[in-house]
């Protein structure tokens, strides 16, 4: 099994969306018995909450069921337990390495390095923006996540 996180600052608009695009995908791909998901921030500011209703709204437009989500907050354990930490942007990454022990350093990746068809290094926060914002998560989003399936899936087939 393959564990991969997904991180943002407070873990309810684009961790939670990546979270739930990337484990439809994996569903759509019969990977779910080899990859599993999970999301967090790298703040405590929204413990318990499901993700922002705006988030939602975007995804099921698409298709996508995030309801069951909850923000939680990274976890020291989470370096050990998972296999690949994608963070959102610059700062969640630095924040995740300033973090994580030493040896889990090489689990940390910006997300949109598995995107095929944008040049954006990160996932931009849409939470004070309007309902564009969150179209362009999604977009992002999306496409990173089909360059992670197909990484993933090479890496299964070894």
């Amino acid at each position: 099994m393959i564990k991969v996180l997904f991180v943002c600052l407070g873990n309810i608009c684009r961790s939670p969306t990546a979270e739930g695009v990337f484990r439809d995908k994996v569903k759509k791909q019969n990977l779910s018995n080899y990859v599993s998901t999970d999301s967090c921030g790298t703040a405590a500011y929204h413990v318990g909450s499901p993700p922002d209703t705006r988030s939602l709204q975007a995804g099921i437009a698409r298709g996508y069921d995030f309801t069951d989500l909850r923000a939680r907050k990274v976890k020291l354990k989470d370096f050990d337990e998972f296999d690949l930490i994608c963070a959102m942007d610059q700062n969640n990454y630095d924040d995740l390495i300033a973090f994580a022990p030493d040896q889990h350093h090489q689990k940390v990746i910006k997300f949109l390095s598995f995107a095929m068809n944008f040049s954006e290094e990160d996932v931009p926060d849409p939470y004070y923006g309007g309902p564009k914002g969150f179209e362009r998560v999604l977009d992002l989003i999306e496409d990173a996540s089909d360059g992670l399936i197909l990484k993933l899936k090479d890496t299964l087939q070894r």
